[in-house]
């Protein structure tokens, strides 16, 4: 249904009980999913399309949303990923010449549902008190109660597999067929400026689907291999922690993004955990342990390595960058394997380019090894 020039009511309601109350934004209707918060400046067309959201109500802390519009290019997949918005001003007039629709068009055409005109600062300080928890945006119903017994139904984020469910169903190419080197990407939720960064290293790439196998990888003959960033918990994809086992086991190149990065950990035996809120913006400090130098990162991740579980492995895994805030690890490699990963977004689509040297490095890694 549309919202187009309407002043609607709509309703955000968390699990504990809190409650907001604001404007329609986008589509009318119910969605509800995962609370979490960005503090991006900008960006926020590649946040609604990054798969990493899927599952999610996307709290934006930057007042304005929408002021310079939309663009298709600057989609990092099909389609919009978050399961809702919830923002401060939702701009439907926007100022970028080349632009290609509003926002609020953008949003219907998707049947996209969102709240604007609440207290982000207010959402934001009561999730980083309680926790990161379900929510459910609603602009047709109003009542508290019916609510409540539709959001009771949503299931938690923890132990929950979603690659499935924004993974490619069958295998493509991207890039240049005559470039030098050959990737094969498992897809775990795949941005396409991953991919982009990939190609501008002299790479082709072939994006497999999450449950492939290496054997099956294998046999396009790659010259290394890539472990995507994606949504969910880690934990109980087992299929693809087997997979990047045994790209350990045939010491191919591998490197991996996010949830790659959990991915790759879980492989030597390390164990994942769910943070407290999530790391999502793109002005996350890290420090460099080879470099000693820091870096201005862009994150989006709600789950992590164990420290201390990391720390047990140390004869397997040597801790390449850390969290500045918070100390948490960023960054590992394997010892004794071509085979590193980081937690943060290196491509930075949004953000700071500090970190794309590591493209760099993974292609200096398969020349070594080709």
């Amino acid at each position: 249904m549309t919202n187009q020039g309407l002043v609607k009511d709509a309703i955000l309601l968390l699990s504990d009980g809190t409650y907001f109350k604001g404007q329609a934004a986008g589509a009318i209707g119910t969605t509800m999913g995962e609370l979490c918060f960005n503090t991006g400046m900008t960006g926020y067309q590649e946040i609604f399309t990054d798969p990493s959201y899927f599952g999610q109500l996307v709290v934006l802390t930057n007042v304005h949303v929408g002021n310079y519009g939309t663009k298709v290019a600057e989609n990092e997949s099909s389609d919009m990923k978050i399961s809702g918005l919830i923002c401060r001003d939702f701009n439907i007039k926007y100022s970028r010449i080349k632009g290609d629709t509003d926002i609020q068009t953008y949003y219907e055409d998707q049947k996209m549902v969102g709240i604007q005109k609440v207290d982000t600062r207010a959402i934001v300080r009561h999730i980083r008190s309680k926790g990161a928890m379900n929510a459910i945006i609603s602009s047709e119903i109003s009542d508290i109660q019916e609510l409540k017994a539709k959001l009771d139904k949503a299931p938690n984020m923890a132990g929950l597999e979603l690659a499935s469910k924004v993974s490619t169903k069958e295998p493509y190419y991207f890039g240049d067929e005559n470039a030098s080197y050959k990737v094969a990407v498992l897809d775990i939720g795949v941005k396409k400026s991953i991919l982009k960064c990939l190609a501008n290293q002299d790479i082709y790439i072939k994006v497999f689907p999450h449950l492939t196998s290496f054997e099956e990888m294998s046999a396009w003959d790659p010259d290394g291999y890539f472990i995507s960033n994606g949504p969910g918990d880690p934990e109980p994809m087992k299929v693809e922690t087997n997979t990047a086992k045994e790209i350990l086991k045939a010491d191919k190149p591998l490197f991996g993004i996010c949830l790659g990065h959990q991915i790759l950990a879980q492989a030597v035996g390390v164990t994942t955990y769910k943070l407290n809120t999530g790391h999502r913006g793109i002005n996350h400090p890290i420090k460099n342990l080879k470099t000693g130098k820091s870096e201005i990162t862009s994150q989006n991740h709600g789950f992590g390595v164990e420290t201390e579980s990391v720390r047990s492995k140390e004869d397997v895994i040597e801790v390449t960058h850390i969290n500045l805030n918070d100390g948490t690890i960023e960054g590992i490699k394997i010892k004794g394997k071509p085979a590193f990963s980081v937690q943060y977004h290196p491509e930075a689509s949004p953000g700071p380019h500090d970190s794309r040297y590591l493209f760099e490095d993974f292609k200096n890694l398969i020349v070594q090894h080709k």
